[in-house]
Order: structure tokens, then C-alpha cells, then sequence
């Protein structure tokens, strides 16, 4: 029986690790990286320092009216949908 337990417990550590990495991945219907780049920087962003794929939608790191921002993106449309100070 303990045998078994173990078993099963490797068996969903590997799926869940699994599952995590696909789940940092850009969607096959997600906007480029660099047309979000883009996007930022048309809202008013002067840098983007940082941009990647986190549970699902676009993580990133910027400088907007020189103070150091985190945003997440839509992934779709590259619109900013939530921002604030990165401290």
C-alpha cells in the first residue's frame, strides 16, 4: 500500500510540474512579446524592462513617468489591465 501511495504521488508531482512549466507559456492566440512591448509603450510606458508569460496573460516590468512599474497585459490584446508601484 505505501508502495502505491508513492507511486501515485511522483506521478502527480510530475504532472503538476509539467502543467507549470506550460502554464509560462505564451498561448498559440497570445499577442507577439514585441507587439506588446509596443503596446506598452504607447500607455505612456518610456521602458520595458522585463515581460514574460505568467498564469495566463503577460507579467511585466517598466518605467512609466519615471517610477519603476509592474503591469500584467491582456494576452490577446496587449492592453495594460492592472498596474502599481514596484517596491
Amino acid at each position: 500500500m505505501n508502495r502505491l501511495a508513492a507511486v501515485v504521488l511522483c506521478g502527480v508531482i510530475l504532472i503538476g510540474a509539467s502543467t507549470m512549466a506550460r502554464a509560462d507559456q505564451p498561448g498559440p492566440d497570445w499577442m507577439p512579446m514585441e507587439q506588446v512591448k509596443a503596446k506598452v509603450l504607447q500607455s505612456g510606458y518610456s521602458q520595458v524592462t522585463k515581460l514574460e508569460a505568467d498564469d495566463g496573460r503577460w507579467e511585466g516590468e517598466g518605467i512609466k513617468n519615471g517610477r519603476r512599474m509592474d503591469f500584467h497585459a491582456d494576452p490577446k490584446t496587449g492592453v495594460i489591465v492592472s498596474e502599481k508601484l514596484d517596491d
